[in-house]
């Protein structure tokens, strides 16, 4: 059982940048981060291999958003998130599993989730 903790989500203003982070207690193949905006369905955000070489992202994401995993040794996942919309407002969901799909159903563990606000 991998435990999966996420950290750094708040309120910022549109064209703000904020940066979450993400702390598993296991290795797995793939890291992802979804997130999820009141009465709308949980949506892939962007998912990187263990050794932090390979990343995705969604179209709506791109040119915008940076997933990273400095050390291949260590479990620590980052998503830094530039040009803040509005519609970026979620709660944001870091994954952990042995598929890099964009489907979070392919994905074993999941964090609690932490609120990212972004106010017009």
């Amino acid at each position: 059982q991998v435990q999966v903790v996420e950290s750094g989500g708040g309120l910022v203003q549109a064209g703000g940048s904020l940066r979450l982070s993400c702390a598993a207690s296991g290795r797995t193949p793939f890291m992802a981060w979804f997130r999820q905006a009141p009465g709308k369905e949980r949506e892939f955000v962007a998912r990187i291999t263990w050794n932090g070489i390979a990343t995705t992202y969604a179209d709506s994401v791109k040119g915008r958003f940076t997933i990273s995993k400095p050390y291949a040794a260590e479990n620590t996942l980052y998503l830094q998130m530039r040009s803040l919309k509005p519609e970026d407002t979620a709660v944001y969901y870091c994954a952990a599993g042995s598929h890099g799909s964009a489907t979070a159903l392919e994905y074993d563990y999941w964090g609690q989730g932490t609120q990212v606000t972004v106010s017009s």
